[in-house]
């Protein structure tokens, strides 16, 4: 506007020096006018543009409803980075309203020794998604600007398994309390690798799993983030078995949450005894009718009965059947999963189950820790010796078929014998098949009762119906384990 006023104002003093034939010190007095003609609209003209111009950054939002393929421009502060190789950097970056991961964005060396924790850059790229990872993908752009922000990392421990977690994708995060799990079943607790096909000395990441409330979790040291030189890398390769761990990093998705690790804390292990108490290998080495003190966690209970209950109970290392525990009804409130507990009691023995006997003692341990362990998935040990090595574990068996119970093509028996009936406190029995083999499984009454989803996907079971089934390891002349859950699989 200010540029079309002057060369108006230029055009009149040229017509008014044609019109009046005159010199140029005649134009004095129209070059007098000439600034009040541009005095008014002067002062209304702004030192800035009226309508700011839209530089097309996004919010937060916008770059999350974006559709994928599509240019992105984003204003955030650098969190951290992977490290810089061949004119390209992975960046972590973070707003007051969400997190973004930049895939090897075009960067100079230069610049990448610049990108520090509280940078804020614009960066200029296009979305993309892999395996369920939001990201700016490779060859974005971006630029310096001024500002400074580092994120806290938010606890969310409470999200793990949730549908919740998600939307705090590629956020700066911790989880607390966790236990590090066995990676396979020779018990190691990381791989060089995914697969395991890493070596030591290598930029090999290091993959490890972790339980919360009995659910396994998976974590990656991304060597490029935290490599073979750093604390976290090390602490990592020395985690055993039931370790209790906090956990900080960037959440990260593969395929389900994979947080990328930049810390990790040993806080304890769930195997840790008081002076006098076995370990689980000295309690299997016991005799029969020797006395046992242990130290374990609660995994579920039997209904409370005339001051007794029957316990399911287990550290990292193995699982424990304690038979009709002496409990007051107030105490057996509290023998919630997780509790830790430390019992005293005969070891006994009966039809192949090992347990501690009727009558034992028990007083809670209030030392802060808690455990619930994870289903191991034993399907491809049935019918083989090595099973009873988990007696009494929390375990799962997939892909089994529903069997007739008895040439009436019953799927299930109320009592082992069948003498039980609808309403009354009856155990469930049903027979699955797998390679040809089959197998028993029970739904203890006082376990899952008549009111549980468990109970009723019993009694609705078909023949030849495809099942998996999580149940507690219990042994009675063999494998007879006792039910917590059924899904109808196909």
């Amino acid at each position: 506007m200010k540029k079309i006023l002057a060369l108006i104002l230029s055009l009149c003093m040229v017509f008014a020096l044609c019109a009046c034939g005159n010199s140029a010190p005649a134009a004095a007095p129209a070059a007098t006018e000439a600034p009040a003609a541009a005095e008014a609209p002067a002062a209304e003209t702004p030192a800035e543009p009226e309508v700011e111009e839209d530089d097309g950054v996004m919010s937060y939002a916008e770059y999350m409803a974006a559709d994928l393929d599509s240019e992105v421009v984003i204003e955030a502060y650098v969190q951290d980075t992977q490290s810089w190789w061949n004119d390209q950097i992975t960046v972590y970056a973070a707003d007051e309203d969400g997190a973004y991961f930049i895939y090897n964005m075009s960067c100079s060396e230069e610049d990448s020794a610049n990108l520090v924790p509280g940078t804020k850059i614009k960066v200029t790229g296009y979305k993309a998604e892999w395996a369920g990872e939001i990201e700016i993908g490779a060859g974005a752009t971006f630029e310096f600007e001024e500002g400074s922000y580092v994120a806290e990392a938010k606890d969310l421990t409470a999200l793990l398994g949730t549908e919740e977690l998600a939307a705090h994708i590629n956020e700066y995060v911790t989880f607390k309390g966790l236990v590090v799990a066995a990676k396979d079943e020779e018990g190691r607790a990381f791989f060089y690798s995914w697969d395991n096909s890493g070596e030591e000395g290598t930029d090999a990441d290091l993959y490890f799993d972790a339980s919360c409330n009995g659910t396994v979790f998976g974590f990656v040291d991304e060597y490029y983030l935290r490599n073979a030189n750093t604390e976290v890398y090390e602490t990592i390769r020395n985690l055993k078995v039931g370790d209790v761990i906090d956990v900080t990093g960037f959440l990260y998705w593969y395929n389900g949450a994979q947080p990328q690790v930049t810390d990790v804390v040993v806080t304890g292990n769930v195997n840790d005894k008081s002076e006098g108490v076995m370990s689980y290998a000295e309690y299997a080495a016991a005799a029969a009718d020797d006395e046992v003190v242990i130290e374990a966690y609660v995994q579920d209970t039997q209904s409370w009965w005339n001051d007794q209950i029957t316990v399911y109970a287990a550290d990292a290392d193995g699982a424990y059947f304690i038979y009709n525990m002496t409990c007051s009804q107030e105490d057996s409130e509290k023998l919630v999963p997780g509790a830790k507990i430390k019992v005293t009691g005969y070891k006994a023995e009966w039809a192949g189950e090992v347990e501690i006997g009727a009558g034992a003692t028990f007083e809670f341990c209030n030392d802060g820790t808690s455990y619930v362990a994870p289903a191991a998935d034993l399907t491809a040990l049935l019918g083989t010796e090595e099973l009873a090595a988990h007696m009494n574990e929390r375990v799962v068996f997939k892909g089994l078929t529903v069997a007739a119970k008895d040439e009436n093509g019953a799927a299930f028996f109320y009592a082992w014998d069948n003498s039980g009936e609808e309403g009354t406190d009856a155990d469930l029995y049903f027979d699955v098949e797998l390679d040809g083999a089959t197998y028993t499984f029970v739904d203890e009454y006082y376990l899952r009762n008549d009111t549980t989803a468990v109970y009723d996907a019993i009694r609705s079971l078909n023949v030849g119906d495809v099942v998996d089934i999580e149940c507690f390891l219990y042994w009675y002349n063999g494998a007879q384990p006792h039910v917590v859950s059924v899904s109808v699989a196909g």
